[in-house]
């Protein structure tokens, strides 16, 4: 697939972190209630981020009816946000907890109702807090992508970054001892 992003000169190769998430195991990073990950947000993409070897990871995502943004197809924000959840996430592999910084996404086909979307992503590498991913999605042929994107994210640390937002926070009834 054709992209427009370009990675900057001076990208340095990154290393996975031996205390990273092992291969075929799910990576843990958000609460309950993330929309892109959460098991218990009323609506939600719940995605399981696997690590695999290296810089990789893999997802499954299936596009289920509330997804529908043309008629019978995924909505393209929807599939954006699964990307975001994806990349977004892989970075953990570095033990680096980050946000999005840039997205982009190359719409190839439509992706049907019903079907599951699968995802491969990995770390291109990395400038001070600046990680770069890649991430292709397919609906089970892997030489057959229906969208690929890029995306930058910026490692944070996460305390401070989210220090204001916290009393803010919905949480679970789990989460709150309800």
């Amino acid at each position: 697939m054709k992209t427009s992003f370009v990675l900057p000169a001076d990208i340095e190769p990154v290393i996975r972190d031996p205390k990273a998430t092992p291969p075929g195991h799910r990576i843990d990073l958000h609460h309950s209630m993330c929309f892109g990950c959460g098991s218990e947000a009323p609506v939600g993409l719940r995605i399981e981020v696997i690590a695999g070897e290296g810089l990789t990871v893999t997802a499954a995502m299936k596009v289920e009816d509330w997804m529908q943004g043309g008629p019978g197809v995924i909505h393209g924000g929807v599939l954006s946000a699964a990307f975001d959840e994806v990349m977004g996430t892989s970075p953990l592999l570095l033990r680096k907890p980050v946000v999005t910084g840039h997205l982009e996404i190359d719409y190839a086909k439509p992706i049907p109702l019903g079907s599951t979307v699968h995802f491969t992503g990995e770390i291109l590498g990395g400038v001070r807090r600046k990680v770069y991913t890649r991430c292709v999605a397919h609906l089970g042929d892997p030489a057959n992508p229906v969208a690929a994107a890029h995306a930058l994210f910026i490692a944070i640390d996460l305390e401070k970054h989210f220090s204001g937002y916290r009393e803010r926070a919905v949480h679970s009834q789990h989460q709150n001892g309800a």
